[in-house]
């Protein structure tokens, strides 16, 4: 880089073009620095931006957060809501909360803790991406259904397997008592 100063005005003749944080993402990326923690702490890009913009290049597919896309399924689950869940409006909001409830039964029925903890976990992410968006109406139908999931008492499970176990113990006993007569 040469430097030339002009009555008190420094030039700088620039030879490297300056990269875009995309382009410095992508060339970090295809220059061996691979851990998306790395690449944003040098690029000065958030890990999810970093992420998203190698996972739209298709050099990762294995990066998920609260912004990655529903249309990159994360697992098994993701297409029982992929284009079924939004916020641009309450009732938008309330028909996707429908749709996680909807979920959320078959699972159960199906006895798929993974599947009832993945539209948990969807209900969550559109809560806090409407949240952080301004839209705090449409974030509050999210909110109210995941507090009512989570609202219900797991107190009655401890005690049916208390009671459970106290009645293994008497048949023990009384199987003693019969033993030993």
């Amino acid at each position: 880089m040469n430097m030339e100063t002009i009555d008190n005005v420094i030039e700088f003749d620039q030879k490297e073009p300056v990269l875009s944080k995309k382009e410095m993402i992508l060339s970090l990326f295809e220059n061996g620095t691979t851990e998306v923690e790395t690449i944003a702490a040098i690029s000065g890009a958030r890990p999810s931006y970093v992420g998203s913009v190698l996972h739209e290049a298709g050099l990762i597919d294995n990066y998920f957060d609260l912004y990655t896309s529903t249309n990159h399924p994360m697992n098994v689950y993701s297409k029982h809501f992929r284009g079924k869940l939004g916020f641009k409006d309450v009732e938008t909001a309330r028909r996707s909360v429908r749709n996680l409830e909807e979920a959320y039964r078959y699972f159960e029925k199906q006895q798929d803790r993974a599947g009832q903890h993945h539209a948990l976990e969807m209900g969550l992410t559109m809560l806090d991406r409407a949240r952080w968006t301004g839209k705090l109406e449409e974030a509050e139908v999210y909110r109210l259904w995941i507090v009512n999931k989570l609202s219900r008492p797991l107190v009655d499970n401890v005690k049916s397997l208390e009671e459970k176990r106290q009645e293994k113990q008497r048949e023990a006993e009384q199987a003693e008592l019969k033993f030993a007569a």
